[in-house]
């Protein structure tokens, strides 16, 4: 499924999680990383996004060895 390009240049709230979770992975493909930094486009909604991520993931782990040890 190819991904439609904004007409703003802004990339969507689905570039952003999508290049989020590949970076996370290291799965990142260098069309998409292109994509992210060619529009010049400020890293904020990255960073948020990265942050979030990785709150979420830490919960994640957390409750699962909370689940198995307990």
């Amino acid at each position: 499924m190819a991904e439609q390009d904004n007409p703003s240049g802004k990339p969507s709230l689905m570039q952003i999680v999508g290049s989020v979770f590949a970076a996370a992975f290291g799965v990142q493909s260098d069309a998409n990383r292109r994509r992210d930094f060619a529009q010049g486009t400020s890293a904020t909604p990255y960073i948020v996004a990265g942050l979030i991520f990785t709150v979420l993931f830490i919960m994640a782990i957390v409750a699962v060895v909370k689940t198995v040890v307990g």
